[in-house]
Order: structure tokens, then C-alpha cells, then sequence
């Protein structure tokens, strides 16, 4: 039962983004690439998932595997340069979102690591979700460069766009392996990615609360930002 379920599970994303044309492939994996930092949309829709899912496509000669390569790449790094500008011209209301105002000890922390590491935070933080809607108008915010942040941001966007959408291709082109000897391991894989994924968001819940509460404790006196 369990093999079965998982070979349809790859079998229905594996049609359901053939049955997109490629055109709209294109234009919602570069749209969503774009609007993680520009639009803040990276808070409730990761872009690396629609990143992935295009590779998959591409490994299934649906789109193009370099067109999806440098597209995501230039999406990602001018959407950041946009939240770039955003951040330096329009901060205060950046962190008046709802989102971002209950996530003030984060933001601080994120603030000090620029501060403190510039660039190379810039780089790293494009590997995380939240950070990786944050991080550019942050970077506006603390009056970083804007040719440092582009170098750090061009850098960081090129290696997340190519790897993730290679990614996909690569696990697409794995698919047929996969469906072969999944019933031999599918429940032991299952079961793993099941308690992982539960692990990592348990994980990054505590460290979270953590950060707020000591937030918190050392900034009684302070609402916002």
C-alpha cells in the first residue's frame, strides 16, 4: 500500500507540471524566485519549492533546464535588489508587518550578524527561508553598500538558483529508480523524511521561541522595533 501510494505521489506532481505549459512553468517559478524578497511572499510560499518542482519538469523535456537555470538565478537577484531598496527607503514599515513584528528578536540577531559579518551573512542567509525574505531589506536597513550587497547577493543567488533547479533535475531524472525500489524501502523512507521533517520543525521552533524569550528578557521596554 505504502509503494503504491508513493509512486502516485511522484507519478501526480510528475503530471500535474507536464500538464502546465511550459510558458507558465516558467512564469511562475521566475514570479515566485522574484517575489520571496520583493513582494515578501517568501514568508508563506518558499521560492525553492517552485524552484525544485521546475527542475523536475525540466528533467522531464517540459522546459528548459538553462533557461530555468540563469532565469531563476536573475529573478532571485533582482527581487532581492528591489527588497534592497525597499528596506533602505521604507524600513520602519518593514517591520510593522505583522510577520516580522512578532519575530523582533530574530531581527535583531539578524541585524548584529550584518553588522558584524556584512556579506558573508548576506551570502549564508540566502539558504534560509525567513532570512532569505529578510535579509535584503535588512541589508538596506543597516546602510550596507549597496555594490557590497550586490556581490554577496549576485554570488549567493546564482549558486542557490542553479543548485536547487539542478536539484530537481536531477531527483526527476531519479524518479523511474526510485518508483523501481520503492517497495523495498519505500516505509523506511517514509518513515524517515516523516520524523526528520518533524525533527527540523520542532527544532527551529524552539530555537525561535528561544531567540524571542531572550529578546524579550533583555528588551522589556521595547514594542517595536
Amino acid at each position: 500500500m505504502t509503494a503504491a501510494l508513493l509512486t502516485s505521489i511522484f507519478e501526480f506532481f510528475v503530471n500535474l507540471l507536464t500538464s502546465v505549459p511550459p510558458a507558465g512553468v516558467y512564469t511562475i517559478v521566475f514570479a515566485l524566485a522574484f517575489g520571496e524578497a520583493a513582494l515578501f511572499i517568501g514568508f508563506v510560499l518558499p521560492g525553492e519549492t517552485a524552484v525544485l518542482l521546475g527542475g523536475v519538469a525540466a528533467s522531464q523535456d517540459h522546459v528548459n533546464v538553462v533557461i530555468l537555470c540563469v532565469g531563476v538565478s536573475v529573478a532571485a537577484i533582482a527581487g532581492d535588489s528591489i527588497g534592497y531598496w525597499i528596506g533602505k527607503n521604507h524600513g520602519d514599515k518593514l517591520l510593522k508587518l505583522p510577520i516580522v513584528r512578532h519575530r523582533k528578536g530574530a531581527i535583531h540577531q539578524a541585524l548584529d550578524l550584518l553588522r558584524q559579518r556584512g556579506p558573508i551573512y548576506v551570502f549564508l542567509g540566502r539558504f534560509t527561508a525567513f532570512l532569505r525574505a529578510v535579509m535584503p531589506g535588512l541589508a538596506g536597513m543597516s546602510h550596507m553598500p549597496y555594490r557590497q550587497f550586490f556581490i554577496a547577493n549576485a554570488a549567493s543567488g546564482i549558486v542557490w538558483g542553479v543548485g536547487f533547479t539542478l536539484l530537481g533535475y536531477l531527483s526527476g531524472h531519479a524518479l523511474p529508480t526510485i518508483e523501481k525500489y520503492v517497495s523495498r524501502f519505500g516505509l523506511g523512507i517514509l518513515i524517515l523524511v516523516i520524523a526528520g521533517g518533524i525533527w527540523h520543525h520542532v527544532h527551529a521552533k524552539r530555537k525561535a521561541r528561544a531567540i524571542e524569550e531572550e529578546f524579550r528578557r533583555t528588551h522589556p521596554d521595547e514594542e517595536v522595533l
